[in-house]
């Protein structure tokens, strides 16, 4: 363990150099000369990549809770709803908030940090006995969430150049399928024993992962530009400014995520109503689809490593628009959904692996920034798709919801299509 650790904190080491610029000031840039260094062992890659699925998981955990927890703190079925809200809404917070202290403090500790406070959060919300303190934990639940993004960037930072967009890829793929089996495991684990073991397991788990990464994670201390907490957060925006790569991504994950709410947000709708009429157990089995799309799609990373970014991006977006042909078939054919299902979730993850793998090369020393900046316009889009999927499912049904993850899709190409005509780009 001792000898990983030290192979890891020279990775990071060489991976970065502190230079002195004509100001005087000291910060973290890294080496462009792309001098040959060691790379993340794949057991580590793949630590983090759980690491970050559980995280994530633990803001979806409450979605298939509702009705537990609506009888359990006698809260009425219209206002249980504002839980996954403030949840949403404190994990937006956290991208803005926590995520940029990456490029400001250590990220050894700023990691293993965040980790210890989510297991407190999830021990208030195991053991809350008001509605009180339901709410205030599911908020502290969401805010803290965030450390999978810095985990990304982290794990962005630890890569050799060459590998980059893979290591990108394996953990983001933790994310994808953590949010997928969130709420098997928690309709699973309720059945077993009730809604608070979800979050008291959860608690356990996250514990032993922050052992884990106390052993693991190398201690590098890092000189970084002189700013403030408030120049750090400015310097989020300022970075939109300048960095067009990042605009384009951005409004592609805004888009890619929303259709991908659009579909995850609605789908329990078709499925639990007549002709289907399937059990929670049986609709929730199809984020294992999901899965197999966000699997594949982590290979995605090695395309961006060898300079296909583009093209990646372009198939993966007809796809997506091709999956909604399939998915509209739901109500005549599982399979055919089965089929959407991973064809969505395969371009999806696809698109966003690309994103990840091409902004975060942008400035090594942000980021964090970048990753923040970039995940705000990630919860924009899966919020809007949300909205939007149950809006039109009353309004126009099942064929309703297809044509607007089509349309989505379609814009989504289109935009994609036409920035990289402006940009020349292959």
């Amino acid at each position: 363990m001792h000898d990983m650790k030290e192979g890891l904190k020279e990775s990071a080491v060489n991976a970065d150099r502190q230079v002195i610029s004509s100001q005087g000031k000291r910060e973290l840039v890294e080496d462009g000369a792309g001098a040959q260094r060691s790379s993340i062992p794949r057991y580590v890659t793949l630590l983090f990549a759980v690491a970050c699925g559980m995280s994530v998981a633990n803001i979806y955990f409450a979605q298939p809770l509702l009705d537990n927890l609506s009888s359990e703190f006698g809260i009425d079925h219209s206002m249980i709803g504002i839980l996954i809200t403030i949840t949403q809404i404190f994990y937006a917070l956290g991208l803005l908030l926590l995520v940029p202290l990456g490029d400001l403090l250590n990220q050894r500790r700023l990691i293993i940090g965040q980790m210890l406070l989510s297991v407190i959060a999830l021990v208030i919300v195991g053991t809350a006995s008001t509605s009180v303190a339901l709410f205030a934990g599911m908020a502290l639940v969401g805010l803290l969430a965030v450390v999978t993004q810095t985990i990304v960037a982290f794990a962005a930072t630890m890569a050799a150049p060459a590998e980059r967009g893979r290591v990108v890829g394996i953990v983001t793929s933790g994310i994808v399928i953590g949010i997928l089996l969130a709420r098997t495991f928690a309709g699973v684990v309720t059945d077993l024993a009730d809604w608070r073991s979800v979050y008291l397991l959860s608690a356990v788990c996250m514990l032993l992962t922050v052992g884990v990464f106390f052993k693991v994670l190398p201690n590098v201390e890092r000189e970084v530009r002189n700013l403030s907490y408030p120049q750090l957060l400015k310097s989020v925006f300022v970075l939109f400014a300048q960095e067009r790569v990042l605009r384009i991504r951005a409004v592609l994950a805004l888009l890619i995520f929303a259709d991908f709410s659009i579909l995850w947000t609605s789908l329990v709708l078709p499925l639990s109503a007549p002709p289907l009429s399937l059990s929670h157990t049986a609709i929730g089995a199809f984020g294992l689809a999901g899965v197999a799309g966000a699997l594949a799609a982590a290979r995605a990373g090695k395309l961006a490593d060898r300079g296909y970014g583009q093209k990646t991006t372009g198939i993966a977006l007809i796809l997506l628009f091709v999956s909604w042909f399939f998915i509209s078939y739901t109500e005549q054919s599982l399979f055919a959904l089965v089929i959407g299902i991973v064809l969505l979730d395969l371009a999806v993850q696809a698109v966003h692996v690309t994103n990840q793998s091409m902004i975060l090369v942008l400035r090594p020393e942000a980021r964090s920034r970048l990753t923040a900046g970039y995940m705000v316009f990630y919860s924009i889009g899966s919020a809007a798709g949300s909205i939007a999927a149950t809006h039109i499912y009353a309004h126009f049904g099942w064929k309703g919801v297809c044509l607007l993850g089509a349309s989505v899709s379609a814009l989504a190409f289109i935009f994609w299509a036409v920035t990289k005509r402006a940009t020349g780009n292959d």
